[in-house]
């Protein structure tokens, strides 16, 4: 009789286990579902970029943040064009630094300064941002090729627009190691770089680790900063344009990625991507350590 209760006992215990296990992996799953759906970031279309299981999930947008920052970039670059164009504040120093770029000339650096200026070019920055826009269509991130593609022109039109505007001559023909032909406020060159790597910087920033970020905002501020200083070493550009142009870039890149923000967080739901399963995509060993086989 022992032995025929323990075999029962068993039994029980064999047939029952699969059963509660079934009854709560559907909950949990439920659960862990509700999760992805409401933390995981918006959906995506098509596959996952090269080297990745999914794609990147973009922290949730605060429009407020970014306003702010639009906001208070907008102020000081008209600020910046104002003291460059009243040769008031870091326009004073334009004439002294000037002549001490005219002193330090020699072959290699104008080499290096002719090399880096063109690098840094409209056209230059153009061109990359176009690339980078159509590689973001093609593997399905529209709304990143749209900000890349969308930046860039802006800027193109906002500082040919300025350079009008105030119509500020460049330093003297005798001092320009390049030929340089439009107005001088504010630099082009500055203002496009900024906008144009600053993007790249934007773009690649999630899932990257505090290394990775502190390298990429690194890497930016040497590009943008040797760009700027060549423009001053070539004699084609104040100071205070190279300046003005890169607080104007600042600004029109931080209204560009609030609207972006603000447009993923209207028109991409903050669902799992279609075919994929939120709680394998969240852990894959763990619902399988705790719960065995999946349940359908």
């Amino acid at each position: 009789m022992t032995d025929v209760r323990d075999e029962g006992r068993d039994e029980g215990l064999v047939d029952s286990a699969p059963a509660g296990a079934a009854s709560r992996d559907p909950e949990r799953a439920d659960d862990s579902a509700s999760a992805g759906r409401t933390s995981t970031g918006p959906a995506h279309d098509g596959p996952a970029p090269a080297g990745l299981r999914q794609h990147l999930h973009h922290p949730p947008p605060r429009p407020g943040l970014g306003a702010l920052v639009a906001v208070l970039l907008a102020l000081a670059a008209a600020v910046g064009l104002y003291t460059a164009f009243t040769g008031v504040g870091p326009a004073l120093a334009d004439a002294a630094l000037l002549g001490e770029s005219l002193e330090v000339r020699s072959t290699a650096l104008t080499t290096l300064a002719v090399l880096v200026t063109d690098i840094g070019s409209t056209v230059s920055m153009a061109v990359l941002a176009t690339a980078v826009a159509a590689w973001c269509w093609y593997v399905g991130r529209r709304a990143d090729a749209l900000l890349a593609i969308g930046a860039m022109a802006g800027a193109a039109g906002l500082f040919r627009v300025l350079k009008v505007l105030f119509d500020r001559p460049r330093p003297p023909a005798e001092d320009q190691l390049v030929s340089a032909a439009n107005e001088s406020l504010p630099s082009g060159h500055a203002t496009m770089s900024i906008v144009v790597i600053g993007t790249l910087v934007v773009l690649a920033w999630s899932g990257r680790g505090t290394a990775a970020r502190a390298a990429l905002v690194a890497v930016a501020t040497v590009c943008v900063g040797a760009i700027g200083a060549s423009r001053i070493y070539l004699g084609v550009h104040w100071f205070s344009d190279v300046i003005a142009g890169w607080l104007v870039g600042a600004a029109w890149l931080a209204l560009c990625v609030t609207l972006w923000s603000w447009w993923r967080a209207r028109h991409e739901p903050a669902t799992p991507r279609a075919g994929t399963d939120p709680v394998d995509d969240a852990a894959p060993d763990r619902g399988r350590g705790r719960g065995g086989p999946a349940v359908s």
